[in-house]
């Protein structure tokens, strides 16, 4: 089995001559907490913590997790796709002109739903392939573009929010602020608060994959703060932008352990699902109201509360979400995971994450806090080879 957490965060913690009980005040944990970690029993239940941990050993996070980011440990070919993406990033052509054809907006938006679409559907890869076109493109329409076109401003800001969307998703950290920050630099040359909004959303998004908490937290509820009062029930994506912003606003909130205000941030969220009636995708942000019921699971998971997250997911109806939001659908089986290894009930946690896996088995690839989860079983398993959790951890990359 690849070496899990503990071991790494205890090799760090003695290089920087720290104690168990020293390392767990700092991250606001247990020394015996801290010792179950250590000795594989348990794993890192918040992603916050395993950032709070980097931070205090002086250590990137992928140094703990032993993978980078962007890959998991069997995804070598994803590697060959993500240097295109950044290679086309690099040449601005926005501001330098070169061949690539520029095709009308409403071309280029439709191209543009269409890797929303693959994205939404957790096949990555797909959209790594395609991506490097789709930017060349944005780039030369807008170079094109008169400097009020506001049609070329807003088909490169859908281009550019799910290149963002991919970029922080794999972790790639540097490349999705680069396409966030453009987004926004676009959409402030519209009059659309739905561009404005979605491109704001992932400037936060990757703030937080940077860990920039408070920009982040800022951002996301002044934003929201100001879509609010302009959001009507005949502008669906307005509604939609403004909810999941607050919803985004929910899940700092309770990175900060603030339960209160980030109920009372759902609650805003609820508001504006209530007020748009139905589960939909507008401006491709899966908002209505199972995706606030599904982040009253992922506030309780990042709460560290296993049996709120249990509960909160008992009200979660996954059929009514629109079709081909697999990883929308994925985390809720994640979240449910890690409530069920945190109780060690390990054989209810493997059939939730074989569940997120026949959804979205490159969202279940992707992400740390599952493989740990796994590591966590694996640890304290005595089964045999053969056994599902073994051959899940396989396909993960946890085993070898």
């Amino acid at each position: 089995m690849a070496e899990g957490v503990g071991k790494r965060v205890a090799a760090y913690r003695r290089r920087r001559g720290l104690s168990q009980a020293a390392l767990a005040g700092l991250i606001g944990r247990s020394e015996s907490w801290l010792s179950q970690v250590e000795r594989g029993v348990r794993s890192v239940d918040k992603m916050s913590v395993l950032l709070d941990m980097s931070r205090v050993l002086d250590v990137e996070v992928q140094a703990l997790t032993g993978t980078p980011w962007q890959l998991a440990p069997n995804g070598g070919s994803r590697a060959e796709g993500l240097a295109s993406v950044r290679g086309v990033l690099n040449r601005y052509a926005n501001l330098i002109e070169d061949d690539v054809p520029a095709p009308s907006a409403s071309s280029l938006r439709s191209i543009a739903s269409s890797l929303h679409q693959e994205y939404q559907a957790a096949k990555y890869a797909t959209v790594i392939r395609e991506l490097p076109l789709l930017i060349g493109q944005a780039d030369s329409a807008l170079l094109r573009a008169s400097g009020d076109d506001r049609e070329a401003a807003l088909s490169y800001v859908e281009a550019y929010v799910v290149a963002s969307k991919l970029l922080t998703k794999l972790g790639v950290g540097d490349l999705g602020a680069v396409t966030a920050d453009r987004a926004a630099m676009a959409a402030g040359r519209t009059d659309s608060g739905v561009a404005q909004g979605m491109a704001i959303y992932q400037v936060v998004t990757a703030l937080l994959r940077s860990d920039q908490v408070d920009q982040a937290e800022q951002l996301a509820t002044r934003m929201a703060g100001q879509l609010v009062p302009r959001v009507r029930s005949d502008d669906p994506a307005l509604v939609s932008v403004a909810g999941a912003l607050w919803l985004i606003s929910s899940v700092i909130a309770a990175r900060r352990a603030e339960r209160w205000e980030a109920e009372r941030r759902l609650d805003q969220a609820q508001a504006l699902a209530d007020l748009l009636g139905h589960d939909a995708n507008y401006a491709w942000t899966a908002f209505g109201p199972t995706n606030v019921a599904i982040h009253r699971v992922s506030v309780a998971a990042e709460l560290g509360d296993p049996a709120a997250a249990l509960e909160a997911a008992s009200s979660v109806d996954l059929g009514r979400l629109p079709a081909g939001l697999s990883s929308r659908r994925a985390q809720v089986n994640l979240d449910l995971a890690w409530a069920q290894a945190q109780r060690k009930r390990d054989a209810e946690a493997t059939l939730n994450l074989l569940d997120a896996e026949k959804a979205a088995p490159e969202a279940v690839a992707h992400n740390v806090m599952a493989r740990e989860i796994m590591r966590e079983m694996l640890a304290r398993s005595k089964r045999g080879h053969g056994s599902s959790l073994q051959a899940l951890a396989t396909r993960a990359g946890v085993l070898h």
